[in-house]
Protein backbone atom coordinates (compact mmCIF):
# COMPACT_ATOMS: atom_id res chain seq x y z
CA UNK A 1 0.00 0.00 0.00
CA UNK A 2 1.37 3.40 -0.95
CA UNK A 3 0.15 7.00 -1.08
CA UNK A 4 -2.37 7.83 -3.75
CA UNK A 5 -0.14 10.60 -5.15
CA UNK A 6 3.54 10.38 -4.23
CA UNK A 7 4.61 12.87 -6.89
CA UNK A 8 5.96 16.18 -5.67
CA UNK A 9 5.76 19.43 -7.62
CA UNK A 10 7.61 21.22 -4.85
CA UNK A 11 11.18 22.32 -5.53
CA UNK A 12 13.19 20.71 -2.74
CA UNK A 13 15.54 23.69 -2.69
CA UNK A 14 12.71 26.00 -1.65
CA UNK A 15 13.03 26.42 2.13
CA UNK A 16 10.39 29.12 2.62
CA UNK A 17 7.90 27.30 4.84
CA UNK A 18 5.25 29.97 4.49
CA UNK A 19 5.15 29.96 0.70
CA UNK A 20 6.36 26.57 -0.55
CA UNK A 21 4.55 26.00 -3.87
CA UNK A 22 2.47 22.86 -4.24
CA UNK A 23 2.86 21.88 -0.60
CA UNK A 24 0.64 19.10 0.73
CA UNK A 25 0.63 20.74 4.16
CA UNK A 26 1.03 24.45 4.86
CA UNK A 27 0.95 25.95 8.35
CA UNK A 28 1.08 29.67 9.07
CA UNK A 29 1.22 31.52 12.37
CA UNK A 30 0.23 28.54 14.53
CA UNK A 31 -0.19 29.52 18.18
CA UNK A 32 -1.12 27.45 21.23
CA UNK A 33 -1.17 28.19 24.95
CA UNK A 34 -2.00 26.08 27.96
CA UNK A 35 -3.13 28.61 30.54
CA UNK A 36 -0.37 31.22 30.89
CA UNK A 37 2.18 28.97 29.15
CA UNK A 38 2.51 29.83 25.47
CA UNK A 39 3.72 26.58 23.91
CA UNK A 40 3.64 27.56 20.21
CA UNK A 41 4.51 31.04 18.99
CA UNK A 42 3.67 31.72 15.35
CA UNK A 43 4.91 28.45 13.83
CA UNK A 44 5.22 28.34 10.03
CA UNK A 45 6.03 25.15 8.16
CA UNK A 46 5.26 23.29 4.96
CA UNK A 47 5.56 19.69 3.73
CA UNK A 48 5.64 18.82 0.03
CA UNK A 49 3.99 15.71 -1.38
CA UNK A 50 6.24 12.75 -0.77
CA UNK A 51 8.47 14.79 1.54
CA UNK A 52 9.57 14.01 5.10
CA UNK A 53 9.92 16.82 7.65
CA UNK A 54 11.84 15.94 10.81
CA UNK A 55 11.21 18.08 13.89
CA UNK A 56 14.06 18.14 16.38
CA UNK A 57 14.54 20.13 19.57
CA UNK A 58 14.73 19.89 23.35
CA UNK A 59 11.98 18.42 25.51
CA UNK A 60 9.16 20.87 26.07
CA UNK A 61 9.98 22.90 22.96
CA UNK A 62 6.55 22.34 21.38
CA UNK A 63 7.29 19.57 18.86
CA UNK A 64 4.56 17.19 20.01
CA UNK A 65 2.06 20.05 20.34
CA UNK A 66 2.69 20.90 16.68
CA UNK A 67 1.84 17.31 15.71
CA UNK A 68 -1.27 17.23 17.85
CA UNK A 69 -2.49 20.48 16.31
CA UNK A 70 -1.89 19.10 12.82
CA UNK A 71 -4.13 16.15 13.64
CA UNK A 72 -6.75 18.17 15.51
CA UNK A 73 -6.00 16.43 18.81
CA UNK A 74 -5.23 19.90 20.18
CA UNK A 75 -7.04 23.01 18.99
CA UNK A 76 -4.67 25.85 18.12
CA UNK A 77 -5.45 29.31 19.45
CA UNK A 78 -4.55 31.00 16.19
CA UNK A 79 -3.02 30.51 12.78
CA UNK A 80 -4.04 28.41 9.79
CA UNK A 81 -3.60 24.82 8.59
CA UNK A 82 -4.14 23.89 4.94
CA UNK A 83 -3.98 20.31 3.65
CA UNK A 84 -3.87 19.45 -0.05
CA UNK A 85 -5.86 22.58 -0.95
CA UNK A 86 -8.88 20.61 0.29
CA UNK A 87 -9.04 21.44 4.00
CA UNK A 88 -8.36 24.92 5.33
CA UNK A 89 -8.75 25.81 9.00
CA UNK A 90 -8.35 29.32 10.36
CA UNK A 91 -8.13 29.07 14.13
CA UNK A 92 -9.10 32.70 14.56
CA UNK A 93 -12.55 31.19 15.09
CA UNK A 94 -13.30 27.76 16.59
CA UNK A 95 -13.45 25.12 13.83
CA UNK A 96 -16.61 23.12 13.35
CA UNK A 97 -16.81 19.38 14.00
CA UNK A 98 -17.01 18.87 10.25
CA UNK A 99 -13.79 20.83 9.68
CA UNK A 100 -11.95 18.90 12.39
CA UNK A 101 -13.20 15.59 11.00
CA UNK A 102 -11.92 16.58 7.55
CA UNK A 103 -8.51 17.47 9.02
CA UNK A 104 -8.27 14.21 10.95
CA UNK A 105 -9.33 12.22 7.90
CA UNK A 106 -6.24 13.39 6.01
CA UNK A 107 -3.62 12.54 8.61
CA UNK A 108 -2.83 9.69 10.98
CA UNK A 109 -0.75 9.74 14.14
CA UNK A 110 1.74 7.13 15.37
CA UNK A 111 2.19 7.74 19.08
CA UNK A 112 5.25 7.51 21.29
CA UNK A 113 3.53 5.11 23.71
CA UNK A 114 1.60 3.12 21.05
CA UNK A 115 -1.91 4.03 22.38
CA UNK A 116 -3.44 0.71 21.35
CA UNK A 117 -6.80 -0.32 22.80
CA UNK A 118 -5.80 -2.88 25.46
CA UNK A 119 -9.12 -4.76 25.28
CA UNK A 120 -8.99 -5.24 21.50
CA UNK A 121 -6.91 -7.66 19.47
CA UNK A 122 -4.28 -6.51 17.02
CA UNK A 123 -6.68 -6.87 14.09
CA UNK A 124 -9.50 -5.12 15.97
CA UNK A 125 -7.17 -2.22 16.76
CA UNK A 126 -6.36 -1.81 13.07
CA UNK A 127 -10.00 -2.09 11.96
CA UNK A 128 -11.39 0.41 14.48
CA UNK A 129 -10.63 3.64 12.63
CA UNK A 130 -11.40 2.64 9.03
CA UNK A 131 -14.59 0.73 9.90
CA UNK A 132 -16.07 2.69 12.83
CA UNK A 133 -14.88 6.22 11.99
CA UNK A 134 -14.47 6.16 8.20
CA UNK A 135 -17.36 3.72 7.75
CA UNK A 136 -15.58 1.67 5.11
CA UNK A 137 -16.71 -1.91 4.35
CA UNK A 138 -15.30 -4.27 6.97
CA UNK A 139 -14.36 -7.00 4.49
CA UNK A 140 -12.35 -4.55 2.38
CA UNK A 141 -10.58 -3.07 5.40
CA UNK A 142 -9.83 -6.47 6.90
CA UNK A 143 -8.17 -7.64 3.70
CA UNK A 144 -5.99 -4.51 3.67
CA UNK A 145 -5.22 -4.85 7.37
CA UNK A 146 -4.09 -8.46 7.04
CA UNK A 147 -1.84 -7.53 4.11
CA UNK A 148 -0.28 -4.70 6.13
CA UNK A 149 0.22 -6.93 9.17
CA UNK A 150 1.88 -9.49 6.94
CA UNK A 151 4.18 -6.80 5.59
CA UNK A 152 5.47 -5.97 9.08
CA UNK A 153 5.71 -9.61 10.12
CA UNK A 154 2.72 -9.64 12.45
CA UNK A 155 0.07 -11.63 10.59
CA UNK A 156 0.45 -14.45 13.12
CA UNK A 157 -0.32 -11.97 15.92
CA UNK A 158 -3.64 -10.72 14.54
CA UNK A 159 -5.63 -12.30 17.37
CA UNK A 160 -3.18 -11.32 20.11
CA UNK A 161 -3.77 -8.51 22.59
CA UNK A 162 -1.33 -5.61 23.10
CA UNK A 163 -0.08 -6.96 26.45
CA UNK A 164 1.09 -10.08 24.63
CA UNK A 165 3.35 -8.08 22.28
CA UNK A 166 6.77 -6.53 22.68
CA UNK A 167 7.18 -2.78 22.46
CA UNK A 168 8.51 -3.05 18.92
CA UNK A 169 5.57 -5.20 17.88
CA UNK A 170 3.11 -2.75 19.42
CA UNK A 171 4.72 0.12 17.55
CA UNK A 172 4.49 -1.80 14.28
CA UNK A 173 0.78 -2.31 14.97
CA UNK A 174 0.53 1.44 15.58
CA UNK A 175 2.09 2.12 12.18
CA UNK A 176 -0.21 -0.40 10.47
CA UNK A 177 -3.20 1.21 12.19
CA UNK A 178 -2.15 4.58 10.77
CA UNK A 179 -1.58 3.22 7.26
CA UNK A 180 -4.97 1.50 7.26
CA UNK A 181 -6.61 4.92 7.48
CA UNK A 182 -5.20 5.76 4.03
CA UNK A 183 -3.99 9.19 5.18
CA UNK A 184 -2.32 11.78 3.02
CA UNK A 185 0.03 12.66 5.88
CA UNK A 186 1.66 10.43 8.49
CA UNK A 187 2.60 11.98 11.84
CA UNK A 188 5.17 10.23 14.07
CA UNK A 189 5.73 11.37 17.66
CA UNK A 190 9.17 10.05 18.71
CA UNK A 191 8.26 6.55 17.49
CA UNK A 192 11.38 4.90 18.95
CA UNK A 193 11.80 6.66 22.29
CA UNK A 194 9.87 4.01 24.27
CA UNK A 195 11.71 1.07 22.70
CA UNK A 196 14.69 -0.95 23.85
CA UNK A 197 17.78 0.05 21.81
CA UNK A 198 17.87 -3.29 19.98
CA UNK A 199 14.32 -2.72 18.67
CA UNK A 200 14.86 0.84 17.40
CA UNK A 201 16.44 -0.23 14.11
CA UNK A 202 13.40 -2.26 13.00
CA UNK A 203 11.05 0.70 13.38
CA UNK A 204 13.43 3.15 11.71
CA UNK A 205 13.88 0.77 8.76
CA UNK A 206 10.10 0.51 8.36
CA UNK A 207 9.69 4.30 8.40
CA UNK A 208 12.52 4.60 5.88
CA UNK A 209 10.69 2.16 3.58
CA UNK A 210 7.57 4.34 3.82
CA UNK A 211 9.63 7.41 2.91
CA UNK A 212 11.07 5.63 -0.13
CA UNK A 213 7.52 4.70 -1.20
CA UNK A 214 6.59 8.38 -1.21
CA UNK A 215 4.57 8.82 1.97
CA UNK A 216 4.41 12.41 3.22
CA UNK A 217 5.48 12.53 6.86
CA UNK A 218 6.21 14.78 9.80
CA UNK A 219 8.42 13.03 12.34
CA UNK A 220 9.38 14.22 15.80
CA UNK A 221 12.65 12.46 16.52
CA UNK A 222 15.86 12.62 18.49
CA UNK A 223 17.58 10.21 16.07
CA UNK A 224 19.84 12.66 14.24
CA UNK A 225 21.44 10.14 11.88
CA UNK A 226 17.99 8.89 10.90
CA UNK A 227 16.82 12.45 10.27
CA UNK A 228 19.92 13.14 8.17
CA UNK A 229 19.35 10.04 6.06
CA UNK A 230 15.56 9.99 5.64
CA UNK A 231 14.23 13.53 6.01
CA UNK A 232 13.82 15.89 3.07
CA UNK A 233 13.91 18.81 5.50
CA UNK A 234 14.63 19.26 9.19
CA UNK A 235 13.34 21.97 11.52
CA UNK A 236 14.80 22.85 14.91
CA UNK A 237 12.09 23.84 17.38
CA UNK A 238 12.85 25.75 20.57
CA UNK A 239 10.62 27.84 22.78
CA UNK A 240 7.62 27.18 20.58
CA UNK A 241 9.28 28.58 17.46
CA UNK A 242 10.97 27.21 14.37
CA UNK A 243 14.47 28.54 15.04
CA UNK A 244 16.02 27.10 11.89
CA UNK A 245 15.01 24.80 9.05
CA UNK A 246 16.70 23.48 5.95
CA UNK A 247 18.40 20.57 4.25
CA UNK A 248 19.20 17.96 6.93
CA UNK A 249 22.64 17.04 5.62
CA UNK A 250 23.76 20.65 5.70
CA UNK A 251 21.88 21.93 8.73
CA UNK A 252 22.80 19.05 11.02
CA UNK A 253 26.43 19.39 10.03
CA UNK A 254 26.74 23.18 9.92
CA UNK A 255 23.71 25.00 11.40
CA UNK A 256 23.45 28.75 10.96
CA UNK A 257 21.90 29.59 14.33
CA UNK A 258 23.88 29.51 17.57
CA UNK A 259 20.97 27.95 19.49
CA UNK A 260 20.84 25.09 16.97
CA UNK A 261 24.59 24.56 17.35
CA UNK A 262 24.24 24.41 21.13
CA UNK A 263 21.45 21.84 20.96
CA UNK A 264 23.25 19.58 18.49
CA UNK A 265 26.47 19.74 20.49
CA UNK A 266 24.68 18.73 23.70
CA UNK A 267 22.86 15.91 21.92
CA UNK A 268 26.04 14.55 20.37
CA UNK A 269 28.21 15.10 23.47
CA UNK A 270 25.90 14.78 26.48
CA UNK A 271 28.71 14.38 29.06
Amino acid sequence: MSPTDPTDPTDSTDRDAASAPGALLRVRGLRKSFGPNQVLQSVDLAVGRGHVLALIGPSGSGKTTILRCLNGLELADGGTIDVAAEVSLDFGTPPSKKQLAALRDRSAMVFQHYNLFPHKTVLENVLEGPVVVQRRPKAEVEAEALALLDRVGLSAKKDSYPFELSGGQQQRVGIVRALALRPQLLLFDEPTSSLDPELVGDILRLIKELAVEGWSMVIVTHELEFAREVATEVAFVDGGRIVEHGDPKQMLRNPKEERTRQFLHRLLFPF
